[in-house]
């Protein structure tokens, strides 16, 4: 069909009918339903069952024939996912949290029926004298600013219509109708949108280069292959608003002079890939992508690719080589992508976060995006926060909240009464931050003056039981092992630091380890092809920098302060032993002697150090050196 901005306003005055209980917009009378209740089903929801809760929840209605009085909606990502699977009944945003499949009988028969809450599901710091705060209002929620997760939550990724219910496809219908593409960039430049990917590059710049390269054929990528450990930011947006996108390609595509886009996204991510895939099938049908978009002479066709799951294809060279179908190694610059990328084309390359602020942008205009977050980095920024801390999960943070703001506040703080030790950012690439650090502004040149990145977005936690050699030696893990080979600084000083790495760990470290170390660590930053070899060594340098004491505890004393490294580590019992004999028990060397009711004692010769008798002694009693 050929879509019109008529057909646009019906389509979204018809939904919004429908959806007048969700929140945004705000609530109206006469909605259609008595009830509306949002179910969280990305992925990590989806795993604790939250499609067999909607799927229950679907029964139970349709049993009473009740489905003209209450709707359903599978949702995106709320954000909170130590809570999950998440369930929110309006009106009233009531926030239901940690469901089973039988939870939701109860919250039928008892909510939805019978108008009472159950007050023993509710998420307890949601619940006030005065009643129940929305979702929204809670405390995990109070510092955060939502432009790229703005629709994720409250609308059915599942269905373009709802996506145009909330002002969808009208930041494209502006860009075609109302402005030229030099007006279109002109916009993005002057918001300041830096690439959320990692690199930080101004966007409005990246799309103007390629706008004036010439060529008769160009090309719009998205990068949506997050591989950093612990980041799910990507997939997250691609699967609770991936028409959000979609419209933002084709604002990009428009804007360059391109008619062809694609989505490079791995395909560990099922979800995301099939949402994806219908997102595109509807707006075709729509006729929101394909020929002639609103009547205009620009058409503009999008197709996705899966990538295998290396991580090295993140590097934009890599990823056009992948989508060609020749082995993902990146090729050294110049030429730029925005000169020769893919099949030697001008392309133009944004990952899903920075596509997903385009609409925003472009409605509400650049001005209201820079009153967002700080002056070199406007706007907002999605991390994945994981780890030791209370509230796991995805969370949009204006640029300029501090370290501290995260993890105490918004973070609600590292749990079971630990220390907080440090946080990494940027994934592999970036580094260990102590808590000298916690007061710094999270942007792009804050981070990186005190040896981290921004990076994608990954935000890992640690307490006092992490071990910064241990973190050190898992990421150059990682790394060596996602090394594309291409080069050797990379290929093979990847592979000789996690070897020193290893050693330390395993009581073999010298006075040579720290100096060989810190040399490897120059000569691979220094002379690899790409990025990952470039930053490869950023965990061993930061960890060095803040806990070089540990290293050299680890060298010297051949003791892990932390307790975590099994080689240094042993295991002994001290006089608040009630001689229960639990320990023993459980000890599957049966390295631990004792009388009952008198001290126990461990073998530390046969003891395998698996730490069954530390973490089932009932008092404590037994410590770790």
């Amino acid at each position: 069909m050929s879509m019109t901005i008529e057909k646009l306003k019906e389509i979204r005055e018809e939904t919004l009918k429908r959806m007048n209980l969700r929140g945004l917009p705000s609530d109206k009378p006469n909605a259609p339903y008595r009830w509306s209740v949002a179910i969280c089903m990305e992925t990590s929801c989806m795993s604790s069952k939250s499609r067999e809760i909607k799927q229950r929840l679907l029964e139970l209605i349709e049993r009473d024939g009740k489905t003209d009085e209450i709707e359903v909606v599978g949702t995106g990502c709320f954000g909170l996912c130590e809570a999950g699977p998440i369930v929110i009944v309006r009106p009233g945003d009531t926030f239901y949290y940690h469901l089973d499949v039988e939870d939701i009988d109860r919250i039928y028969e008892s909510h939805l029926l019978d108008g009472e809450p159950v007050k023993d599901l509710i998420y307890p710091e949601s619940i006030t004298e005065d009643g129940y705060l929305s979702y929204f209002d809670i405390p995990f929620m109070a510092h955060q600013e939502r432009i790229a997760l703005r629709s994720s939550g409250h609308i059915d990724p599942e269905d373009i219509r709802e996506y145009i219910a909330f002002g969808g496809y009208e930041a494209l219908y502006k860009a075609l109708i109302e402005m030229t593409p030099d007006e279109v960039i002109d916009v993005i430049t002057e918001s300041g949108l830096r690439g959320r990917g990692g690199g930080g590059f101004l966007a409005g710049r990246k799309w103007r280069a390629t706008q004036v390269s010439p060529g008769d054929e160009k090309f719009i990528i998205c990068n949506a292959d997050e591989g950093d450990p612990g980041a799910f930011m990507d997939r997250s947006i691609l699967e609770g608003d991936p028409h959000s996108v979609i419209e933002a390609m084709a604002i990009a595509g428009y804007a360059i002079g391109s008619d062809q886009g694609y989505v490079y996204v791995r395909a560990e991510y099922p979800i995301a890939v099939e949402r994806l895939e219908n997102a595109i099938g509807q707006a075709n049908d729509l006729g929101l992508l394909g020929e002639n978009i609103f009547g205009t002479d620009f058409s503009f066709d999008l197709e996705i690719r899966l990538g295998a799951g290396a991580f090295v294809c993140g590097e934009t060279t890599a990823l056009t080589a992948s989508i060609e179908g020749r082995r993902g190694t990146p090729r050294s610059r110049p030429p730029y992508s925005a000169d020769k990328g893919l099949w030697g084309k001008p392309t133009m390359i944004n990952n899903v976060e920075t596509f997903a602020n385009i609409p925003y942008i472009l409605l509400n205009g650049p001005e209201a995006f820079k009153k967002i977050g700080t002056e070199k980095s406007p706007g907002t920024k999605v991390f994945a926060l994981s780890g030791k801390i209370k509230n796991v999960g995805l969370v949009e943070i204006p640029m300029g909240t501090t370290l501290r703001q995260v993890v105490e506040e918004i973070g609600g703080g590292i749990p079971n009464g630990k220390a907080f030790k440090a946080v990494q950012t940027g994934g592999p690439s970036g580094g260990c931050i102590g808590p000298e650090h916690l007061d710094t502004p999270i942007d792009f040149d804050s981070l990186t003056e005190i040896g981290s990145m921004m990076g994608s977005g990954g935000m890992i936690i640690m307490d006092e039981d992490n071990c910064a050699v241990d973190v050190a030696r898992f990421y150059m893990d990682f790394i060596a092992d996602e090394s594309c080979g291409k080069c050797t600084p990379c290929r093979e000083g990847t592979k000789r630091m996690l070897e020193i790495l290893i050693d330390i760990t395993e009581g073999r470290g010298d006075e040579t380890s720290i100096p060989r170390l810190e040399r490897l660590a120059r000569t691979t930053e220094l002379a690899s092809l790409c990025a990952l070899g470039q930053t490869s060594a950023n965990p061993i340098l930061s960890t060095l920098k803040t806990f070089r004491d540990e290293y050299e505890a680890h060298i010297k004393e051949k003791r892990c302060p932390a307790g975590v490294c099994k080689a240094l580590t042993n295991y002994f019992i001290t006089d608040k032993c009630i001689g229960c004999g639990l320990c023993a028990r459980n000890c599957p060397v049966s390295c631990i002697k004792g009388e009952r009711k008198e001290l126990h004692v461990i073998d530390t010769d046969q003891c395998i150090k698996c730490g069954l008798c530390y973490s089932k002694c009932p008092v404590k009693a037994i410590v770790k050196k």
